[in-house]
């Protein structure tokens, strides 16, 4: 008789992002315990015999069989069998060449399921992986060691305390920078900018994760930057977006350009303070099956008008909650093309305390639309000057679409 297990899975909808941090991996954009959970039905005896399928060949078996004799007879250093045998799981996830599906060692699990808090100790800087594996800077968090030190958004890291990192999971390289609170990382970068190699020594010290910014601009607008999605981002919006309201703001402009993602729960919170009901974000397995679906629950929103500034940077929850602005009609977009990440990753134990991290799902905005890829393209296509990409630091007066923005939040209030 087939037996049936339910597996808990930690859902991430988020870009790979971390904040450096020494008290947990993830004080950041895909901070694992307060992520959405699904459950999923796994039938283990058509798993297992599916895998057995694959990997039921002589020849695969042969062959690993005579390299492991050949490294006996000529290599010339001692073998690590453990690491051996974790590289072999390790290439087994690398072989799906999905830069989001990844293999953990039980330390490293161990690691990934601590809890976190809204301060961390760290270098307070947010990285990025891309799918050629470099790890770049985000943006450095404001009055962080890694800002003070000098590093810049878009910074690629290459070396961390003079070991390479080029082709490491972006977990691992997180790891390596972690460490006490007042030691130092010494971290070596690649500035695209002026093309040249710099190294920098940063101090570890605790970081307070701040995620939303808000002021009044002129002709009652309101603007609210959005710059994470972390477990107190949505009551930090509702409190910046109420405030606002209070001083007479006629209509908003939010700012998730360079927000990498973060937690689901956070974004589907924000965006229901917003909505008066109606579909949020849907995800579905690889066979079209509905996992979950996200509504409004019609307890609060709003009736002023709305922008929402994007980017290429913006991913992930940052694509969510544009996409469910767009299609409900609530807000309009203006920038650029977000990053287009819209595949819903899941932590999956294993029974010897490793796990792997696999990619379930897909997420769909409100009307149905797959953007993964793909990105959410703006109502208003808007370039910053000189080819720049991000707005990270960006003086006001070359800000070319929040000039865009304040343009249309204008039309918007008088019509």
């Amino acid at each position: 008789m087939k037996t049936k297990k339910c597996l808990v899975l930690t859902l991430y909808i988020a870009m790979t992002v971390f904040a450096l941090t020494s008290c947990g991996l993830f004080s950041d954009s895909e901070s694992k315990n307060k992520d959405e959970k699904i459950t999923i039905e796994t039938d283990t005896d058509a798993t297992s015999a599916q895998a057995t399928d694959i990997w039921d060949d002589e020849s695969v078996e042969n062959k690993i069989n005579d390299i492991n004799a050949l490294i006996d007879q000529y290599y010339y250093f001692d073998v690590d069998r453990d690491k051996q045998e974790e590289a072999l799981y390790d290439g087994i996830m690398a072989g799906l060449d999905d830069p989001y599906s990844v293999y953990y060692t039980p330390d490293e699990y161990a690691e990934l399921m601590e809890d976190t808090s809204g301060e961390y100790v760290g270098i307070g800087a947010v990285v990025t992986q891309n799918s050629d594996k470099l790890v770049s800077i985000v943006r450095p968090i404001p009055g962080s060691p890694a800002e003070e030190a000098g590093l810049m958004a878009e910074d690629i890291v290459t070396e961390v305390d003079g070991t390479e990192i080029i082709d490491q999971e972006l977990s691992l390289v997180v790891d390596m920078i972690r460490g006490k609170e007042g030691s130092e990382a010494h971290i070596k970068i690649y500035r695209p900018s002026t093309k040249e190699y710099m190294e920098f020594d940063v101090e570890r010290r605790v970081v307070e994760n701040v995620s939303v910014y808000s002021e009044m601009l002129d002709n009652n607008v309101g603007y609210i930057q959005v710059q994470q999605f972390y477990d107190n981002t949505a009551d930090e919006f509702k409190t910046a977006l109420d405030d606002l309201e209070s001083q007479g703001a006629e209509g908003v402009i939010v700012d998730m350009r360079d927000n990498p993602g973060g937690l689901l729960t956070a974004v589907v919170d924000m965006c229901d303070y917003l909505m008066d009901g109606g579909t949020i974000v849907t995800t579905k397995d690889k066979n079209g099956n509905v996992i979950s679906e996200y509504t409004a629950t019609d307890e609060h929103s709003i009736d002023i008008p709305m922008v929402v500034l994007t980017n290429g940077n913006s991913a992930s929850a940052a694509e969510i909650f544009s996409g469910a602005m767009k299609d409900t009609g609530i807000a309009k977009l203006v920038g650029t093309t977000t990053y287009g990440k819209g595949i819903v990753q899941s932590v999956i134990p294993l029974s010897d305390g490793s796990a792997v991290k696999i990619t379930v799902a897909k997420y769909f905005t409100p009307n149905g639309t797959d953007i993964h890829k793909k990105g959410i393209e703006p109502d208003y296509e808007v370039e910053l000057p000189d080819g720049r990409t991000n707005a990270v630091n960006l003086d006001r007066a070359v800000d070319t679409q929040l000039d865009k923005a304040e343009e249309v939040i204008a039309e918007m209030i008088n019509n």
